[in-house]
């Protein structure tokens, strides 16, 4: 039976699962062990579907004289972050109509990362970039798995994990991208807020801020249901729960790196508060409550267009969708305005509209409805669903690295 919870609340009065529930203090090793042995059968599928849905993409590549990692590891932004690894900052390109286009919108944690691991280990940048994006989405299943654990059982926890690993755009998972990086830091970061590991939660959300720009909507997370938790001590004194100093420790933490990126770039330009969000419009990426938006599904409705942009108008429109019957199920607070900011953005957001599903990756939360419903479903059902979604996976993958003529 699901556990009975406050909206707004960490605690429950009934667990399903036996997971990593310390609220403060180190886990002892065996208790790790355990829980990733628990996760292992998850993490296995996960795995199996991206190896397949690479070598789908290798085989069509090769097919056509291409080569798979260099699509994988040099395409389109991942380019823009090998070369941020390779010689820093600095980069601009000016185009004839008179767009600005400058690499400071990019976090730097990422290719802080690469270049990192180049330094000390004789690779190249694509090679280390692969590494970390690999790394850190197998980080991420593990991350998903826990939290689906602990909130609703094993079973839906692998559905949860096998389907985020089986969206149409996952394919980014295995490419150079910085999606699977912020992804593992907000999930973890989620699960430390879950399990009152209030220093974790800000730590990685942080961490966090420095990756992706959207990345704001783990700090967002960690402040609200912070700043519920502090409000709920005021009212009600006890002894019980984390000490208030690491709840304000974490309040503190979780908006570091973003805003701390956000402040860099603005006095590198010149405006501390307005400079970043100028270089975003140099990249048509401004938020105009969908305005921009909506004029690009118009064209899609009304003029024949590019499979990416039908497919980016229908896995936004199913997210919305899935936000609306996540709402339903009452999740706790930290993940509910974790994804209603990644969805806000991404449906607010005007200007690279083919993008819109990566930028919907990190919220897998949207997915919890979905995997409920599988772990429910008749094994045949379940069985034939998740290998229709695992051949419009690889299908479209290989589509969008191979034969899409825009950038994902």
């Amino acid at each position: 039976m699901r556990a009975r919870r406050c909206p707004l609340s960490a605690e429950t009065s009934a667990e399903p699962t036996r997971s990593l529930t310390v609220a403060a203090g180190n886990e002892p090793t065996p208790r790790l062990r355990a829980a990733l042995l628990r996760a292992a059968p998850a993490l296995a599928l996960f795995a199996a579907a991206r190896l397949a849905g690479l070598l789908a993409m290798a085989l069509w590549a090769w097919h056509i004289d291409r080569q798979p990692r260099r699509i994988l590891a040099r395409a389109w932004d991942s380019d823009w972050y090998m070369l941020i690894a390779e010689h820093g900052y600095g980069r601009v390109l000016r185009w004839p109509d008179g767009a600005v286009q400058s690499d400071v919108a990019f976090f730097p944690l990422y290719p802080g990362l690469v270049r990192a691991i180049t330094s000390i280990v004789p690779v190249t940048s694509g090679s280390a970039g692969l590494l970390v994006s690999w790394t850190a989405a197998g980080a991420a299943a593990w991350g998903i798995y826990a939290i689906g654990e602990r909130l609703y059982g094993r079973r839906t926890a692998t559905a949860l994990v096998v389907l985020w690993g089986l969206l149409p755009h996952s394919v980014v998972l295995s490419m150079a991208y910085t999606e699977p990086v912020l992804t593992a830091l907000a999930a973890w970061s989620l699960y430390a807020v879950l399990t009152d590991r209030w220093l974790w939660a800000g730590t990685l959300s942080a961490l966090a801020g420095l990756s992706r720009p959207n990345a704001v909507a783990v700090a967002l997370a960690v402040l609200v249901v912070a700043g519920w938790a502090l409000v709920r001590a005021h009212r009600t004194p006890t002894a019980d729960g984390p000490p208030r100093w690491r709840i304000w420790a974490a309040a503190a933490l979780a908006p570091i790196g973003w805003c701390g990126y956000v402040l860099y770039v603005g006095v590198r330009t010149g405006d501390p508060f307005g400079g970043y969000f100028a270089v975003q419009r140099g990249w048509t990426s401004r938020f105009d409550f969908g305005a921009g938006a909506l004029r690009v599904v118009r064209d899609i409705v009304l003029r024949p267009t590019l499979l990416s942009l039908v497919m980016a108008l229908l896995v936004v429109a199913v997210s919305v969708v899935l936000f609306a019957l996540l709402v339903l199920e009452r999740p706790p607070a930290a993940l509910l305005v974790y994804t209603a900011v990644l969805v806000l953005i991404t449906v607010g957001g005007s200007g690279f509209f083919e993008s819109k599903p990566r930028f919907l990756l990190p919220a897998f939360p949207l997915l919890i409805p979905a995997a409920r419903a599988l772990t429910k479903a008749r094994p045949s059902t379940a069985v034939v669903v998740t290998v229709a979604l695992a051949g419009l996976s690889f299908a479209y993958g290989t589509y969008l690295l191979t034969l899409s003529p825009i950038a994902l």
